[in-house]
């Protein structure tokens, strides 16, 4: 196994070398490289793959590091299933 076959995304298998591939191809920023391979768009909403595709993304362009940083989205609040309603086996 090769660092190009390292899984940078987890949630939606997305690969170091699919994103590097993509970043080179297309000069893209970190939301551009979000969207074209959907790293960072699976279940836990880049909190783990954010940084490295951020750090991608600024190692394939020439932009300012603060125009690159990829937002995430946590869920709001998680909610228990008792608290949506109660279920009874009548």
């Amino acid at each position: 196994m090769t660092d190009r076959d390292m899984i940078v995304c987890r949630c939606e298998e997305v690969t170091y070398g699919e994103l590097t591939d993509t970043a080179e191809k297309f000069g893209c920023t970190s939301r551009e490289l979000k969207l074209r391979t959907r790293a960072g768009m699976g279940y836990c909403g880049g909190r783990t793959c954010r940084s490295l595709v951020d750090a991608i993304a600024l190692a394939a362009t020439e932009r300012d590091v603060t125009q690159i940083t990829l937002k995430y989205q946590p869920p709001v609040r998680p909610v228990h299933f008792g608290d949506l309603g109660v279920i009874t086996n009548d």
